[in-house]
This record gives structure tokens, C-alpha cells and sequence, in this order.
């Protein structure tokens, strides 16, 4: 029988077959902070616990835990060795875009798969502030109506941007932003490139 193409690069195979620092024992592992986002009954679900080594402000351990496709198991493995020996600012701002040019590139339907990982880790980050009391450097994750008439946020236009919508209309087809009055054209379309350009990269 025919094998069929492998569409992944070797390194998103080689973190799907034998990923690294999985979180085996939950009640053991002493973390500094945990991120869970995603949710199960909809098929992706992660967890992200670290340990923080607290005089120099960086990421001494990442673990991780997630019900998903190879896509979002590599890419949250590779990212949990990123991490570590970072500073924890760093570790915030780092994007699927970083994570993805990491991997050598995932096929451009898997990418919205690859988010939930830096998700986890900025809630995380965030949950170690809280812990250690450090709550005024929480960064919270807004959200804007760019829609009014439908009521679609940003978030709701990136999210489609990952899922493949590339055009104003495919965006607005899935999220039936300016389906009403139509003034958002121009704020979604400025959108659309704005997370193009964020979430996909030549690599």
C-alpha cells in the first residue's frame, strides 16, 4: 500500500512522536504558575504549569499537558523548550508566528491548531504574578467590537483568520461582520492583514 505524503516538516514529527516535557504527574510537580485554555468538549484543550526561577525573573521549567492534533502537540512541545532561560516578558510576547518559523513551518490549515500553547503560557505567566503577588503586572487579553451591527470583536475576526479566511468576504462569511450597515469594511479588511501578517510567515 502507498504511503501517504507526510505534510509536516521533520521537526513538527519529530516533537509529535517524541514530544518533550510533558506534564505526566499533576499533583507533583511543583509549579509557579499554570495556564489552561481551550476546552475539551470542543477538542482542544492545554495546560501549561511552569517554575519560575524568581531572582532572575526567567522560566526555569515548562510542562504541558493537551487533548489535541499533532499540530498543537508540536508546536507546544517545541515552544517548552523555547522558553526556558527566558525572561518571563520574553516568554509573554513569544507568538505562534515564532513557534511556527521554530518548527519549520506547519501547513497553513494547521496553524490556528498551534495557538493554544502561547495562550497557556501567557495564562500562566499571569497565574504566577497572581501567586506571588505580583498582581499589578497581569496582563489582561481585550477585546474590541469591530462590528457593531453583528457584535464580532477582533478576536472573533483573528480567529477566523486562523481557521483560513484570507478575504473580507470569507471573513465576513464566517463571522457575518458588515452584513448590517457595512462601515466595519474597512477596519476588518485592515484586521485581516494585521493577523496575516502576524500568524503567518515564510519560513
Amino acid at each position: 500500500m502507498q504511503t501517504m505524503n507526510w505534510l509536516y516538516t521533520d521537526k513538527v514529527l519529530e516533537h509529535f512522536t517524541n514530544p518533550k516535557n510533558i506534564l505526566m504527574d499533576e499533583d507533583s510537580y511543583q509549579e509557579d504558575g499554570r495556564g489552561l485554555v481551550g476546552n475539551i468538549k470542543c477538542g482542544d484543550q492545554m495546560i501549561v504549569a511552569i517554575q519560575v526561577d524568581k531572582e532572575k525573573g526567567t522560566i526555569k521549567d515548562c510542562k504541558w499537558k493537551t487533548y489535541g492534533c499533532a499540530s498543537a502537540i508540536a508546536s507546544t512541545s517545541v515552544m517548552s523548550e523555547m522558553v526556558k532561560g527566558m525572561k518571563l516578558e520574553e516568554a509573554y510576547n513569544l507568538s505562534p508566528k515564532d513557534i511556527n518559523k521554530e518548527l519549520g513551518g506547519l501547513p497553513e490549515h494547521k496553524i490556528h491548531c498551534s495557538v493554544l500553547g502561547d495562550k497557556a503560557l501567557r495564562a500562566a505567566i499571569n497565574d504566577y504574578y497572581v501567586r506571588s503577588g505580583q498582581a499589578e503586572k497581569v496582563k489582561k487579553e481585550e477585546t474590541r467590537i469591530v462590528c457593531t451591527c453583528m457584535e464580532v470583536t477582533d478576536a472573533d475576526i483573528e480567529h477566523s483568520v486562523l481557521e483560513g479566511a484570507r478575504t473580507f468576504y470569507e471573513v465576513q462569511e464566517r463571522t457575518k461582520a458588515g452584513t448590517g450597515c457595512g462601515q466595519c469594511k474597512e477596519d476588518v479588511e485592515r484586521l485581516i492583514e494585521l493577523y496575516k501578517n502576524k500568524h503567518f510567515c515564510s519560513v
